[in-house]
């Protein structure tokens, strides 16, 4: 008997004993926890998911059903917090990670030891890429990095890779416009300058344009908080350099290149000089002529008021004009009558 009793004692302390401090707990500031009964997530009230938090604006329509994660109750950073023994907490820091986009989470060695990401161009070069990213925890959907993904991490990285590498294989480098002529004439169209597009090389075209590649990922990017419950806080690629062995004819290229560049600019130049230089001709002549038609026709708006002005006015006149000539000549040659 006394056994007995001595094993339920026993047996009510030890359940006291993981009771009470088994089941205490606290949140650091730099985490986030959810609880979960019986291995079910600890939603907030009502039957909210993602898509009525302001994070799924960024999912596009045919994706809104698939990222509908229900809404979790988050534990904020604090304590001390209690438990049931059949509860369990799941803790995730959200502090800001930065990290190599080439680094493969699952094998470091990969990608030149996560220092180098290869892309393919759409001219079919193999080039490299380095740069870094920054990413956290969404605590708005702590459903998805928890439940949704096995790896959450991984998963992400590798849709940042695969955006990267689809939009270095389709990029096109914006046309270059026409300069205008502003000599007050109507400015010229605007069309692609020729020559522009003999480079054929997508790499310096990425290399000028690489302000418009990060931004790109990021407007893909902003939809990750929604997909799997992470945040891009930045991605920057800061390098992109092709294999050493066609370094020296990319060289050949740019040097060929940007020399028919400044040949075209240059004659581009000089046609402009020349259009504007005619225009100015056109314009002194035109003045010219019109200075010249001015009297001639100023003389014959006046005859023609003296016209109107009587039958006899027009001849006086004459009369007097011929009177102020003979008094300014030294000779006078009259026809004779016949």
């Amino acid at each position: 008997m006394q056994i007995l009793v001595g094993s339920l004692i026993g047996l009510l302390a030890w359940f006291l004993l993981r009771f009470l401090l088994m089941g205490v707990y606290t949140v650091d500031q730099n985490e986030r926890a959810v609880k979960t009964s019986f291995g079910r997530a600890e939603r907030v009230s009502g039957s909210k998911t993602t898509l009525d938090d302001p994070i799924a604006e960024f999912l596009r329509p045919e994706e809104r059903s698939r990222y509908s994660y229900p809404q979790v109750r988050v534990i904020q950073p604090g304590g001390p917090y209690f438990k049931m023994p059949w509860e369990s907490i799941r803790k995730v820091s959200i502090a800001t990670v930065t990290v190599n986009m080439a680094l493969d989470l699952e094998d470091p060695q990969a990608n030149d030891g996560g220092a180098r990401l290869e892309a393919v161009t759409k001219d079919q070069l193999n080039t490299g890429l380095s740069g870094q990213i920054r990413y956290r925890v969404s605590e708005a959907n702590l459903y998805a990095f928890l439940f949704g993904i096995k790896k959450p991490f991984v998963h992400v990285m590798a849709y940042f890779v695969s955006v990267l590498r689809q939009r270095i294989a389709n990029f096109e480098a914006k046309p270059v416009a026409l300069p205008t002529v502003s000599d007050g004439a109507a400015p010229a169209a605007e069309a692609p300058l020729a020559g522009s597009e003999m480079t054929g090389v997508s790499i310096n075209d990425l290399r000028k344009n690489l302000p418009d590649v990060n931004e790109y990922m990021e407007r893909e990017c902003k939809a990750t908080p929604a997909r799997y419950g992470v945040i891009f806080d930045a991605s920057l690629i800061t390098g992109i350099d092709p294999p050493p062995e066609v370094e020296s004819a990319l060289a050949a290229i740019n040097t060929a290149h940007n020399q028919v560049s400044s040949d075209i600019s240059l004659a581009q130049a000089g046609a402009d000089q020349r259009v504007v230089q005619s225009r100015r001709a056109v314009e002194i002549e035109t003045l010219k002529a019109q200075a010249e038609v001015e009297p001639v026709k100023a003389l014959a708006a006046e005859l023609a008021s003296l016209h109107r002005a009587g039958p006899n006015v027009l001849g006086a006149y004459l009369r007097n004009v011929r009177l102020a000539l003979y008094e300014r000549a030294q000779q006078v040659f009259l026809e004779a009558g016949k």
